[in-house]
C-alpha cells in the first residue's frame, strides 16, 4: 500500500488550519475568552471560517499567476472552512441558544445577518458532499457549475460579517474588498490578462537555445490561453 505523501505547502495548510481551533480550545481551558466567552468563540470560529474560505478562493488566481501548487490545498482549505463554519453554527445554536427552536426561528426571521450566515453555510453543504474525485467524475461538467456556489457562499458570509458588526466595520469591509478582488480575477478579461502575464514571464525567463532564436515559441496562442476554473 502506497503511503500518502504531503508537500510542504500541504503541511503548512493543514497545520495552519488546525492552529485557530487549538488556540481557541486552549484559551477556553484557561478561562481566557474574555467577558463573554460564547460571543468570543462565535466570532473567532466564524472569522476563521471566512478566512479559510477566502484562501480556498484565492487558489485559482494564484495558479493563474504561476503558483500552481496552491491548487493542491484548495479542497482542503474549503473543507476546513466548512468545519469551522459548522463549529460556528454549533456554538450559536447549541451554546448560545440551547437548541431552542422557537428562539432560533425568531432570530432567523428577524435578524438579517442570521439569514445571510445560514445561507452561506447551507450553500457549502453540497460543495462538501461532492468534493471527492468520485463525485467530480459522476457530475462531469456539472461539477464545475455546482462548485461555483462557493462564490455565492463567500458573498453571503461576507455580508453576514458586515451586517453583524454594528460599530467598526473596517475589518468586514476589508474582507469584502479581498473577496471582490478574488471574484474579479475570474472574469474572462482579467483571467486572460493574468494568464498572459504569467506565460509571457515564463517565456522571457527562459534563455534562448540558439543565437537569434525568438524567446517566445512560435505558435503559442497566448490570446486564447485557458486556466483553471
Amino acid at each position: 500500500m502506497k503511503r500518502p505523501s504531503f508537500s510542504a505547502i500541504q503541511i503548512i495548510a493543514h497545520v495552519g488550519a488546525w492552529l485557530p481551533l487549538i488556540i481557541l480550545l486552549w484559551d477556553a481551558s484557561q478561562n481566557q475568552l474574555g467577558v463573554n466567552p460564547i460571543q468570543d468563540m462565535t466570532l473567532r470560529s466564524g472569522k476563521t471560517a471566512l478566512v479559510l474560505l477566502l484562501l480556498s478562493l484565492a487558489a485559482t488566481p494564484a495558479a493563474m499567476l504561476g503558483f500552481r501548487k496552491a491548487l493542491k490545498i484548495r479542497r482542503a482549505l474549503g473543507l476546513y472552512a466548512f468545519g469551522y463554519a459548522l463549529i460556528h453554527l454549533f456554538i450559536y445554536v447549541g451554546l448560545d441558544y440551547g437548541f431552542d427552536l422557537h428562539l432560533l426561528w425568531l432570530e432567523l426571521t428577524e435578524k438579517r445577518y442570521v439569514i445571510a450566515g445560514f445561507t452561506a453555510w447551507l450553500l457549502m453543504v453540497p460543495l462538501v458532499l461532492t468534493s471527492t474525485r468520485g463525485w467530480q467524475r459522476r457530475l462531469g461538467r456539472r461539477w464545475k457549475t455546482l462548485h461555483r456556489l462557493a462564490y455565492i457562499s463567500g458573498i453571503a458570509a461576507t455580508v453576514h460579517f458586515v451586517w453583524l458588526v454594528k460599530s467598526d466595520v473596517r475589518t468586514p469591509l476589508a474582507f469584502a474588498g479581498i473577496l471582490l478582488l478574488l471574484l474579479s480575477a475570474r472574469l474572462p478579461t482579467i483571467r486572460k490578462r493574468l494568464t498572459l502575464r504569467r506565460r509571457l514571464g515564463a517565456q522571457y525567463s527562459k534563455p534562448c537555445q540558439k543565437e537569434g532564436e525568438s524567446e517566445i515559441e512560435p505558435g503559442v496562442q497566448l490570446a486564447n490561453s485557458q486556466t483553471v476554473p
